[in-house]
């Protein structure tokens, strides 16, 4: 259970205390450690799903590309919720599981809209177009996107990404 949704007031742990007491949930909610980059976390980790996202496309197409989203969803949720109650705090900005979820999700949208042998200049403009999108999306969090952030633990990091990585696809 995460520890401010549940009203008790903890302490903030350190990072390397959180590494220390669940070392893979730490590294997974963290994307391998992106979210703990200067600046910007959250935009770490979306660079982390298109970089990871775009090599998966080319190396076994849309399937390996859904499947990140996939991993990162069915991984991301147990992982934001251990180390966000360990941190105590709702949603760390370091944690970007949830980044790379989403992101990723909106790539496959798109690549399953694209088609197959379009020119590298038109996707790559697309790509960066779901980037910007969902970051926006991301950091605005408008309607339901921002009211997502209410569900309990790891789902309250999370949902929220992911419905903001289907949104791209209505908005682009």
């Amino acid at each position: 259970e995460d520890a401010t949704a549940a009203g008790s007031a903890v302490q903030e742990v350190p990072w390397r205390e959180v590494f220390r007491r669940a070392p893979g949930a730490a590294l997974v909610a963290t994307g391998f450690g992106s979210g703990l980059l200067p600046k910007a976390p959250g935009t770490w980790g979306s660079l982390l799903a298109v970089a990871l996202g775009e090599g998966l496309v080319g190396a076994a197409g849309l399937p390996g590309l859904a499947g990140l989203a996939a991993v990162a969803t069915v991984l991301g949720v147990p992982a934001a919720g251990r180390v966000a109650s360990l941190r105590g705090r709702k949603d760390p900005s370091e944690v970007v599981v949830d980044e790379v979820a989403g992101q990723a999700l909106a790539l496959a949208i798109l690549h399953a809209a694209l088609p197959p042998g379009g020119p590298p200049l038109v996707r790559w403009g697309l790509v960066l177009l779901a980037f910007v999108l969902f970051r926006a999306l991301d950091i605005g969090k408008p309607g339901w996107i921002g009211r997502l952030e209410a569900l309990p633990g790891g789902w309250g990091v999370m949902a929220d990404d992911l419905l903001a990585g289907t949104t791209v696809e209505r908005i682009g």
